[in-house]
C-alpha cells in the first residue's frame, strides 16, 4: 500500500487515472501547459482524458472562448471552465451517465524571457463528485517566485496534479485540503492569494475562512473579501485604485470606526488626484488582531466579517503586523494611486517609536523610506487625552527631539495629516469596553455601536451576546 501522505506527482496522477469513473478535459492557456502532461506521462491516461486544449495564441483562444480584454483572468478562466465542461458533457451524454466529469483550466503568464514580468495566473477546476449531480467548482490565483521558466511550468503542472487529488479525494477536511494543495511547493515558489470553493459538495464550506487559513498557514500574506463573503484577489480587486485602509480589531465594530472611515473618506477623497470612482475602502484585520489565549478563533474571526459585511465594506486580512509592510504591498497593486492609512492617534506613538524597527538593518530610516516613500498618506484621528480629558490630536503629538524634524518632514510633505472634522462626543468609546458590557449584559451597550450591528449582535448572538428566554 503507497502510504497517500507521500504520493509523489506521478503516483497522484495514476490514481486519478486508475479511477475509472473520473473522466475529463484539460485546456491550457499561455504557459501552463504541464498539467496534461504529468496525467499522460503517468499512464492509464485514456480511461481519464477525453480531450486536451492548448490555446498559446490569442486569436485561437478568441476562436475557442470569444473576444477578451485580458486573457490571464478571472474571467476567462471561469469560461473556459463553462465552455469545456458543457462541451464535453453536450458531446458525451452516455459517458456522463455513467462517470464523474471534470473540466480543467488554467491562464498563465510565466516568467518572459527578460525576467521582467511576476509570473502569476488562474487555476480552476470544475468537477463532479457523484454522477450526474450538479458540479463544484475550484478557483485559485497563483503568484510564481522561481527565477526560470521552466521551472515555473514544473510548479503549475505539480499544482494541477494536487487539485485534482486534493478535490476528488481531501474534499472533506479543510485542513487536509490545503495541505495537499501545495505538497511539494514550498511559498518561496509559489502563493496562493485567493482560493474560493463552491457548488453542492462545499454547501457548508465559509470561503471567509478558507480566505483566512491561506494567510494562517503561510501560503499568503494577505487576501480580501467584500460585503457579500465573496473571496476576491487583492492586486485584481485594487488594481490601480486609489486605497484608503483603516487597521485594527474591529470587536465589535463601533460608532467611532464609522465616523473615522466616513470622515476619512471625505478628507481622502479631497486631494489631489484622486478618483472618487476609483477610491476602495478597505477595513483590515492582522493575524495578531485575530488572536485570543494563542489561538484564532473562526468563529470570532466570522462574526467580525459578518458585522463588517453588514455596513458594506470590503474586508482583507494579512499577515502585515507593521505599517510600513501593509504600504509597500500595497502600493505594487496600487501602481502610483494614492493609499491612505487612517490611524488613531496613540498607533502614532507605536509608529515613531524607534524600537518599533529593530529587526531592520536600517531601523526607523528603512521602515519609513519602505513605507512613506510611496504616493501615501496617513490621517490620524484624535482621542480622549487620558490625563486631561481633553482632545489628544496631531497637533498634541510630543516625541523624542530627534525625531521632530522626521514628524515636520511628513507633514510639510503631505504624508501625514490630522482629521478635519469628527464627533467629539464619540472619543470615549472604546471596543474592549463595549465587548465587556455585552458580556455582563448591561444595556448601554447600544449607544456606542450602529444600529445595524446592534441588530445583528442580537440576531445572530455575536460575541457573547445571549438572547432573553421568556417563561410564560
Amino acid at each position: 500500500m503507497i502510504d497517500l501522505r507521500r504520493l509523489t506527482t506521478e503516483e497522484k496522477a495514476l490514481k486519478i487515472n486508475l479511477t475509472e469513473d473520473i473522466y475529463g478535459c484539460f485546456a491550457e492557456i499561455g504557459a501552463g501547459q504541464e498539467v496534461a502532461a504529468n496525467f499522460f506521462k503517468a499512464g492509464g491516461s485514456s480511461g481519464t482524458i477525453a480531450h486536451t486544449q492548448s490555446a498559446y495564441d490569442m486569436k485561437v483562444s478568441d476562436s475557442m472562448y470569444g473576444e477578451a480584454k485580458r486573457y490571464v483572468a478571472e474571467d476567462r478562466l471561469m469560461t473556459m471552465l463553462k465552455t469545456e465542461y458543457n462541451t464535453l458533457k453536450t458531446r458525451l451524454p452516455e459517458k456522463f451517465k455513467e462517470s464523474r466529469f471534470f473540466a480543467f483550466c488554467n491562464t498563465v503568464e510565466a516568467l518572459n524571457y527578460h525576467k521582467t514580468n511576476q509570473g502569476q495566473g488562474w487555476v480552476g477546476l470544475r468537477f463532479q463528485l457523484t454522477k450526474e449531480s450538479e458540479p463544484n467548482d475550484v478557483i485559485l490565483h497563483i503568484k510564481m517566485h522561481d527565477i526560470s521558466h521552466k521551472a515555473q511550468q514544473q510548479a503549475i503542472g505539480i499544482l494541477g496534479v494536487n487539485l485534482m487529488h486534493a478535490s476528488y479525494f481531501h474534499y472533506d477536511d479543510l485542513d487536509e485540503f490545503l495541505a495537499k494543495l501545495v505538497h511539494r511547493l514550498p511559498r518561496d515558489r509559489m502563493e496562493i492569494d485567493m482560493l474560493r470553493v463552491s457548488g453542492p459538495d462545499f454547501e457548508n464550506v465559509d470561503n471567509r475562512i478558507l480566505a483566512l487559513n491561506l494567510v494562517k498557514k503561510g501560503m499568503t500574506d494577505a487576501t480580501m473579501f467584500d460585503l457579500a463573503g465573496f473571496v476576491l484577489q487583492p492586486a485584481t480587486a485594487l488594481y490601480k485604485k486609489d486605497i484608503l485602509m483603516m487597521r485594527g480589531r474591529f470587536r465589535p465594530v463601533t460608532k467611532v470606526h464609522i465616523d473615522m472611515i466616513e470622515k476619512g473618506k471625505k478628507q481622502f477623497i479631497e486631494e489631489n488626484d484622486v478618483d472618487a470612482d476609483k477610491v476602495r475602502v478597505i477595513f483590515e484585520l492582522t493575524l495578531k488582531d485575530l488572536t485570543a489565549d494563542g489561538k484564532i478563533l473562526d468563529k470570532d474571526f466570522v462574526d467580525r466579517a459578518e458585522l463588517l459585511g453588514t455596513l458594506g465594506y470590503t474586508v482583507m486580512i494579512s499577515n502585515y503586523l507593521k505599517h510600513y509592510k501593509m504600504v509597500d504591498y500595497l502600493a505594487g497593486i496600487a501602481k502610483g494611486r494614492l493609499i491612505g492609512v487612517i490611524v488613531g492617534i496613540y498607533n502614532l506613538h507605536t509608529i515613531f517609536d524607534e524600537k518599533y524597527y529593530d529587526t531592520l538593518r536600517g531601523g526607523l530610516l528603512e521602515a519609513f523610506g519602505r513605507g512613506f516613500g510611496h504616493n501615501m498618506k496617513m490621517l490620524v484621528y484624535p482621542a480622549n487625552n487620558v490625563e486631561t480629558g481633553g482632545v489628544y490630536a496631531l497637533e498634541d503629538f510630543d516625541i523624542d527631539d530627534n525625531l521632530k524634524g522626521l514628524l515636520q518632514y511628513m507633514k510639510d510633505n503631505n504624508k501625514l495629516e490630522a482629521f478635519k472634522e469628527f464627533d467629539p462626543k464619540l472619543l470615549h468609546i472604546m471596543s474592549d469596553d463595549v465587548l465587556s458590557k455585552i458580556k455582563v449584559k448591561a444595556r448601554n451597550w447600544e449607544d456606542d455601536v450602529p444600529s445595524e450591528v446592534v441588530n445583528a449582535i442580537k440576531y445572530y448572538e455575536l460575541f457573547g451576546y445571549k438572547k432573553e428566554v421568556t417563561v410564560n
